[in-house]
Parts: C-alpha cells; structure tokens; sequence
C-alpha cells in the first residue's frame, strides 16, 4: 500500500524555517495535488517526500514506513520534473529503458515494458526520435512514460505543464488524469494553478508560506473555504469580499458606504459590532432592482457564451459578476445587485477565519 504521511514535518534552511510543521495523509491511489502561490513551500515538500531533500525536524512515511533516512533511489517513487530531464543524446527509446538497464531488468522485459508504455502514451511512433526532434507535449509524454515504464509505488509531479500553452495543457491534464485512472498508483501533483487542482484532483493541499491552510475534496474547498486565503484562491474568477461591521442585530453587515447585505438567518457565528468580511463569488451575483448593493460598471467582457462585468462599489471596491450567455449590461452603468444569501461566505476580517458554524470541510 503506497500511503503517504507527513508528521510535523519542518524544513529550514540555515535559520528561515521554509516548512513550518506540516501534518498530512495522502491514502493509497489517491491524487493529491498541493497548490499554492510562488514560494510556498510545495516544490520543497514534493521534493522532501522524494528524498531529492532532507527534511529538519518531523516524519515521512510511505506504505506506513518511516523513510526519513532512506535513500530517494530506495523509496519506490518517480518524479516528472517541469523541466522534462531527458537526456538530449538519447532518442526516445533510450531514455525509457534507462533506468531499467540501471537495475538489470532483462532486455526482453524492458522492450515489452516500453512498447506497453509507448503504446498507452501515444509515443510509439516517436521511439527512434531524439528529444530535440519533438514538441513540449512530445516531450513531456516521453518524461510522464520514463516515469511509468518503472512502474513505481507513487508518482510526483512537480509542475509538469507549465511549459506547455495553454490548449496543450488542457489537453495534457486529461491525460495524466487518465493515466491515474487507469495505474491506480498514489499520485501527488505541484501546480500554482488552481484550474489544475480543481479538475484533477481527489484531495487538495493548500499551501501557503510553508504552512497548510487547508485539505479536502476540491468542492469542500470550494463550498466551504476555511480561511479568507483558501476562499480567494481556489475558485476562477476569484471570491469577491466586502469588508464591513456587523449590525447590532446581527442581521446584516453594514458597509462603510452604509450599504446593508442582509446575512443568512443560519449558519454563521457572527457578534454585534465585529469587523468581518463577505465573500461572494462572481457566479452568484445577479442584477436585481430591489437588491442590496450597487455598482459603476467599469469593464464588460463578451466572451459569446458567458459575460463578466467588472465594477466599482460606492466604497470603492472591486467587484467581478459572471453572467451566463451575453449582457445589456454596458461600461458607466451603475447597475443594482442581489446576494443569494444562501451564496454568502462570512470571515473573521482580523484572523481571517470563516465564521461558518461547525466543520468547514
């Protein structure tokens, strides 16, 4: 069973502590993506986990073994690396029977692993090509195939389409989860993209500053963020927020434009005079004539099928509404909105935390 688990695990390098006690089960066949913005640690971690790293403090264990000591060629992992590795004088057949001539596979066995391989990845054709003779997609299969022909206990990811255009990548992310579909294997997956995260992941790992804010199922995530942090990464277009005071009543969050957003009745945790922060997200506002918010429209994009409206409120904030399909809606309007309150977030301005009564997800 290729479980992972993280334990306290800590990295710093000389006094600055990149890796701040992370605690975290991956189960066996699942794929974990870690997410977070530049310099949050998730390289670090994947890299840690590898053995390519050694951690400060804390433990990793793999199949419920403790491998802080042994060796990354010992641990039964592969790594699919952004940068592809291949070796440039090797056509492609080569680099895929590298590392099983390293070992002493027989030949026979590694011909029938790489035409198996080749055949699953679509690269059959390219075996006698070098890598300079093929595209970024090319490439970054033969690299993905390397990994798979060693038929490992988990694979890892370190942002392996970023080099790729953006259709390309599209296409590549059903692939690779394709790929776990069919292995089974335990899969962990570094991106800054939170596109990438939602639409392949079963677990998300939330990063930021070398510590976890966040992991669950990608709507878990969605649906119920922890944090004002969680709420404005993962979702596309980003959660507005609306930062105000709570009414004595505690019926509504008044703000500073004496504006009134009415609060759900349930839910929510909330006391008379505290500085909170709403978030919505562009998918839930509607305009509505009776509606509790208003806003100077200061750009309209058309994109055919869908519109997105973005706009100034009274207190001078910045606020993105989807709407499906195409838009009356023109630049210098000021145009009147609804909050489903059964849409709203509420936050904690000052911890930041969500106010959402019982577990968040």
């Amino acid at each position: 069973m290729a479980s992972i688990e993280l334990r306290d695990v800590r990295k710093s390098f000389g006094t600055t502590e990149v890796i701040k006690g992370i605690d975290l089960a991956v189960a066996h066949g699942e794929f974990c993506v870690f997410v977070g913005p530049s310099g949050c640690g998730k390289s670090t971690l994947l890299r840690m986990i590898s053995g390519l790293e050694g951690i400060t403090a804390g433990e990793i264990a793999i199949g419920g073994e403790v491998v802080n000591r042994v060796a990354a060629a010992d641990r039964g992992l592969a790594m699919v690396f952004q940068s592809y590795a291949l070796y440039p004088h090797m056509t492609v057949r080569q680099n895929l029977s590298f590392g099983l001539e390293n070992i002493g596979t027989p030949r026979r066995e590694i011909a029938e692993k790489i035409e198996a391989v080749a055949k699953m990845l679509q690269i059959d054709p390219l075996l006698d090509r070098r890598p300079k003779d093929l595209s970024g997609g090319q490439r970054q299969r033969v690299a993905i195939g390397r990994a798979v022909v060693r038929e490992p206990k988990v694979f890892l990811f370190d942002e392996p389409l970023s080099n790729l255009d953006a259709e390309l990548r599209v296409g590549m992310r059903g692939e690779i989860a394709g790929l776990h579909r069919r292995l089974g294997n335990t899969m962990i997956y570094v991106t800054h993209d939170q596109v990438e995260a939602m639409t392949m992941a079963d677990k998300i790992a939330v990063l930021r500053l070398g510590r976890l804010e966040q992991f669950g199922r990608p709507l878990e995530l969605y649906n119920h963020p922890a944090n004002l942090f969680v709420a404005g990464f993962i979702g596309s277009p980003k959660m507005n927020f609306l930062a105000g005071t709570v009414a004595e009543d505690r019926t509504a969050l008044v703000l500073p434009s004496g504006e009134r957003i009415a609060l759900p009745e349930e839910g929510f945790a909330q006391r008379a005079g505290q500085a909170a922060t709403l978030g919505i997200r562009p998918t839930a506002l509607r305009p509505d004539p009776a509606g509790a918010l208003s806003i100077d429209v200061d750009t309209v994009e058309q994109l055919g099928g869908e519109s997105y409206i973005y706009g100034t409120t009274r207190d001078g904030r910045a606020l993105t509404m989807h709407s499906p399909g195409q838009t009356g809606v023109e630049i210098g309007e000021t145009v009147t909105l609804g909050l489903p309150a059964e849409e709203i977030h509420l936050f904690d301005t000052e911890s930041g935390l969500t106010l959402r009564e019982g577990p968040s997800g």
